[in-house]
């Protein structure tokens, strides 16, 4: 271990201190000078490290270094584009830090104007007729959807639907979001393409459908052709369609979920439109819905306390720095990217559905892999400095590999993750053990991730 990666705790030595203030500015009270309960006072002081400045700085720049991220290489993280996040948004947004909820509405009128701004871009993008921006992440608009979708249906006495009908193929959130509004969930199969089987819904629609969560193209980078058909049948039970946008990248200004016929959608600001994202925040889903949901949106679509201001404007600006013709490009070279990573690699890793994906692809392990898991090449890539791609999802493929590119990635770098993937493959055959025991050059190999979920240590302890 170095010595900078120890624990700040292990860092620490009695007396040593990194400031130095006034007496008169420390803030300190006495117990006797405390306003508060003496049920709240502590029975000994607390145990923070005693460090130098040196010390601090070094610990949290090395630390800060442990992180993967977008900045630091390429993130092929399927079903949830990584996409590069562009400075200038950054420089955008840093005027409007220091707006504050509970200020005066005439004084953060721009802050208006540009929800109102996105309110129609974004419709006009998907198709849909307005938008609501409380949601703060993806999961949260599919819940906020649900409920438009279940006081939709309440407002007109049909009280029976109580179910909604979710791909086998689909995101885990949908089922969860749907379960967590209180409906039961219905499985529909896949063909063996990877489709929605039309024949399987069928029998599944009747009195008591809410409606139907899709994503389209869907978690296998997939098209789904007859999605017209789906939407008139879910339509002509009564139900409602639900798009999950996280898929939606590939689409841009080429497709729109409004006229394949869904009624509500989220968009994930913090996947599609170049927003940062991952390690639980920041993010934005926004709900849109078509014109016969608009009475049940949320009343205010915007607050001071709700949403996440920040990322809507990180969006607004990567939209009208792309304009109408550039954000269709945005699709196509996700689309061309990942087609052009499937193919080259599909004389060494399992391709169970061939032909043409959109933004994303899986592969189902190595065509000749031994005893090598899906996991093992995970963990190998590390060392050579990517970041895994999905694994173990969607839950069609037993030793699932999904790669999502997207289009901000350079031919150099595409190429370069190839060549590596190619090169553990051949590890795979020839080394095994090499796989089986990497990572070997990270701060920590392979932890029990069962036992650090279920029993994680949050607290240093000196003993």
């Amino acid at each position: 271990m170095k010595y900078y990666d120890k624990l700040i705790f292990e860092l620490s030595k009695p007396g040593r201190c990194g400031y130095s203030l006034p007496t008169a500015l420390r803030g300190c009270q006495t117990r006797r000078e405390s306003k508060e309960s003496p049920a709240v006072w502590r029975e000994a002081p607390l145990d923070l490290p005693e460090v130098s400045e040196p010390d601090v700085v070094r610990h949290y720049t090395n630390l800060s270094q442990m992180n993967f991220g977008v900045d630091t290489g390429f993130y092929p993280l399927g079903s949830c584009t990584m996409k590069y996040n562009p400075k200038i948004n950054e420089e955008i947004v840093s005027p409007f830090n220091g707006i504050h909820p509970l200020q005066p509405a005439e004084t953060v009128k721009g802050v208006q104007a540009v929800y109102d701004f996105m309110d129609k871009a974004l419709a006009e993008i998907t198709g849909m007729k307005h938008f609501t921006f409380l949601p703060c992440a993806g999961a949260h608009g599919e819940l906020t959807g649900l409920m438009l979708m279940r006081e939709y249906h309440m407002s007109r006495g049909d009280l029976a639907r109580t179910k909604v009908i979710v791909p086998d193929s689909a995101h885990g959130t949908n089922p969860a979001s749907a379960a967590v509004c209180g409906l039961d969930i219905v499985v529909v199969k896949s063909k063996e393409n990877g489709l929605v089987d039309v024949e399987d819904l069928k029998p599944l629609l009747g009195p008591d459908i809410a409606g139907i969560m899709m994503t389209n193209p869907n978690t296998l980078g997939l098209f789904e052709r007859d999605i017209k058909e789906i939407a008139a049948l879910v339509h002509e039970c009564g139900g409602l369609l639900y798009y999950d946008g996280a898929n939606m990248n590939p689409l841009l200004g080429m497709v729109r979920p409004g006229d394949m016929g869904f009624d509500i959608m989220h968009l994930n600001l913090h996947k599609t439109f170049s927003t940062p994202h991952g390690g639980g925040g920041p993010g934005s889903g926004p709900v849109g819905v078509a014109e016969r949901i608009v009475p049940f949106l949320d009343i205010p679509r915007t607050s001071g306390f709700h949403g996440n201001f920040g990322i809507i404007l990180r969006a607004c600006a990567y939209i009208l720095m792309l304009g109408r013709e550039n954000l269709k490009l945005a699709g196509k070279y996700a689309t061309l990217s990942a087609n052009y990573i499937k193919e080259s690699l599909k004389d060494c890793y399992k391709l169970p559905i061939p032909g043409v994906c959109k933004h994303e692809f899986v592969f189902d392990g190595l065509l000749d892999g031994g005893d090598v898991t899906t996991l093992d090449v995970a963990k190998r890539l590390l060392d050579y400095g990517f970041h895994a791609p999905t694994i173990y999802f969607p839950l069609l493929f037993h030793q699932a590999i999904m790669i999502e590119p997207t289009e901000t990635e350079s031919l150099e770098t595409l190429d370069a993750f190839i060549e590596v993937m190619r090169v553990i493959a051949k590890e795979a055959a020839e080394d095994p053990e090499s796989l089986h025991t990497a990572p070997h050059n990270t701060p920590i190999g392979r932890p029990d991730e069962t036992t650090a979920a279920r029993q994680p240590v949050l607290k240093y302890s000196r003993s």
